[in-house]
């Protein structure tokens, strides 16, 4: 089984209306369909262009702009749920600060399914700009998600960066992590490719990043944004040599697209060259 990936380079808008960011959506997952692509990623807090809706006081205002988000967060499901049901796709549409009690957020990224179902993975581990000036709290679960291309997770950036949280997601049976990813330097962007191609190198299986790009100086919450996206494989027979699928033009504004086949991580963990997946226990007995 094979199937078609597009993960976004996607440019931050100051939109004029909700409309505009309506249109603004469907022309991006228009163009994804039209390469034939059947799961679509999105980047981490690509929603909060969704704050310029809400004028300068608003948006100017790291608190303010979250709170004024919730406004639209019914919205904005149905919107992304109606794409992927229309156009028969899987969409993980980036992430939304949701409110889940009062004054409390979370990070989530939905995942909308191909039948109008919807589930989401929530951030759990919190770079110090979300703890320390957004004040936005990591989720507690740790999920992998059935689908008709087989079992998917989500790590949303910085969890990228964790090798226990995909270990335990592919041990779940996931053989393809997205991560939606929102870096404002070089540095924090090849820290989570960095982290995107090991972990697609220790459980020989497919990683997905996708990265928001441009400037939005209007808001302080993604003012700066740094990144290419790629398709990120095991390194092994079969796989390019280097481990990277396809990758985008840095900073451009485009989809990268590219043809995984989730079996074949199986074949690889059973007839590769090295064996990471299966070792990783190994390393239990030298520690």
């Amino acid at each position: 089984m094979t199937v078609k990936i597009a993960s976004a380079q996607y440019d931050i808008s100051f939109l004029s209306s909700w409309q505009e960011y309506q249109q603004k959506t469907e022309r991006w997952v228009n163009e994804a369909v039209k390469q034939d692509a059947k799961i679509l990623l999105f980047p981490e807090y690509a929603s909060m262009e969704l704050a310029s809706l809400f004028g300068k006081e608003v948006y100017s205002s790291l608190s303010k702009q979250l709170a004024s988000m919730q406004s639209v967060h019914d919205d904005y499901v149905a919107l992304f749920k109606s794409l992927a049901k229309q156009h028969q796709c899987l969409i993980q549409s980036g992430s939304f600060p949701v409110e889940i009690d009062t004054g409390v957020y979370r990070n989530r990224a939905y995942l909308f399914m191909s039948d109008g179902s919807v589930d989401y993975q929530d951030k759990l581990m919190m770079t110090r700009f979300e703890n320390e000036q957004w004040f936005i709290q990591g989720g507690k679960e740790l999920k992998c998600f059935d689908t008709e291309y087989g079992k998917i997770a989500i790590n949303i950036c910085y969890d990228s960066e964790f090798p226990m949280l995909a270990r335990k997601q592919v041990e779940m049976g996931a053989n393809l992590i997205l991560v939606p990813s929102c870096t404002d330097t070089l540095a924090g962007f090849h820290r989570v490719k960095i982290g995107c191609q090991a972990r697609a190198l220790e459980n020989q299986c497919y990683v997905v990043q996708s990265c928001l790009v441009g400037n939005a100086p209007w808001s302080e919450a993604v003012d700066v944004n740094i990144g290419t996206a790629g398709i990120y494989t095991p390194v092994d027979r079969g796989f390019p040599d280097n481990g990277i699928l396809v990758a985008g033009e840095p900073n451009a504004v485009q989809w990268v697209v590219g043809e995984v086949s989730p079996t074949s991580c199986a074949v690889v963990r059973e007839q590769g060259q090295v064996f990471n997946y299966r070792d990783w226990l190994l390393q239990k007995n030298l520690i």
